[in-house]
Parts: structure tokens; sequence; C-alpha cells
């Protein structure tokens, strides 16, 4: 995969999201693994909509392809890598619902959890919309290469370090879904272990393609 000669385009996290990213990353959960099951979740979700796409179109980017979610680890790189060939994101998807709090009463939700003192459950991190971004708890970047089924999308990437900005550019991608990579940190090394990942995923979900 190679870079078109088209621009990367810098955007501003608007300031309750820059506040949502530090209570995630910082306050709210004392389970790390939650970042998987969200992550194999936003993937699944992805399949049942390009599902949904195909009976009412036909015309879409690998109309034939397999359905899967894939993840590929390297535990001497520290790599995580989980790709599904969902419905995938245009640019607008990624400003919107990477770029943006999905809920107007989120932020203050996870406020007020902080100050109780009270850890947010997993069913509700989804409810929020903000499943994505616990994955900053074990990396600082995060990577997201992705192009929607619609077969005049563009391939796109985006990319932040989950602070004030982020970045998206056009990328050569030929089939449709999107591709989710990162460096763990240090500490959170384990999450690069196949054994490890297995067993979180045992317990989340089954639809999962693991070499």
């Amino acid at each position: 995969m190679s870079d078109t000669n088209t621009q990367q385009e810098t955007y501003e996290y608007k300031a309750e999201m820059k506040q949502l990213l530090h209570l995630i990353v910082h306050s709210l959960y004392t389970h790390k693994e939650v970042f998987l099951r969200e992550l194999i979740s936003n993937a699944s979700d992805a399949l049942n909509k390009v599902r949904i796409m195909k009976l009412t179109d036909a015309d879409i980017i690998d109309a034939d392809g397999p359905m899967h979610i894939k993840i590929e680890l390297d535990t001497d790189n520290r790599t995580f890598t989980i790709e599904d060939t969902g419905v995938g994101m245009t640019r607008e998807d990624l400003v919107n619902k990477l770029g943006t709090v999905a809920s107007s009463g989120t932020l203050e939700f996870l406020k007020a959890s902080q100050a109780d003192k009270k850890e947010v459950g997993a069913d509700l991190i989804g409810k929020f919309g903000v499943g994505f971004y616990s994955a900053f708890m074990v990396t600082e970047e995060i990577t997201v290469e992705t192009r929607h089924a619609s077969k005049d999308s563009a391939g796109l990437r985006w990319t932040s370090k989950g602070e004030g900005t982020y970045q998206i550019e056009e990328i050569e991608k030929e089939h449709r879904g999107t591709r989710i990579t990162f460096t763990l940190k240090e500490e959170d090394a384990d999450y690069a272990d196949d054994v490890r990942v297995k067993h979180v995923i045992q317990r989340y979900s089954n639809f999962v393609n693991f070499p």
C-alpha cells in the first residue's frame, strides 16, 4: 500500500474531546483489556452494516469478498493490528466518529463517574461511543486505514496521538474495510502475545479469524 500525492490534513479535536481522551486514558478504566472488546465490537458492527448494504446495493467493493475480522500480533515490535472487511469509513465518518464526542452527555457522565470513583461498565463504554478511544490506554498513537464499501470511495489514513489533533490523508487501498494498527506501550506488551489475546477474545467473541 502506497501513498497518493494528496496532502495530509490536520484537524483539531474540540475542547470536550481533549478532556474525554484525558479521562479515558488516565482515570476511568482499571481493566485495560476492554479496548480489545471494543475494537472487536466495532469491527463486528462494520460487518453487519456491509451485510445490510449488500441487500440494497449490489454494486459495492468486494461484493463477493470474505467477511471476517483478523488480528495480527508482533511480539518483538509490540504491534497490535485488527482488520475487518466491513463497511469501512468515509472522510466524513472519520471526522464525525473518530474526531468528535458521540453523545452530548458523554463527557458529563464520565466526569461524574470519575468524581464518584466509579469505573464505567463495558456496556456503557460502547453505548456512549467512546470504545475506540480506550485503545489509547495501551498505546500512544493509533493509525486507521480504511475504505468505504461504495465504489466511488477513497482509501484514507487517520492518525492520532490522542492529544490535540489528528491527521487524515488519502492512500491507495484496493479493498473495503478498516485496519487499525498501533504499537503497545512497554507495560502493555502482553497484548501482543497470542495466548493472552486469545484468552480475552474467548470471553468476548468467537467471530474473529485468528491465525
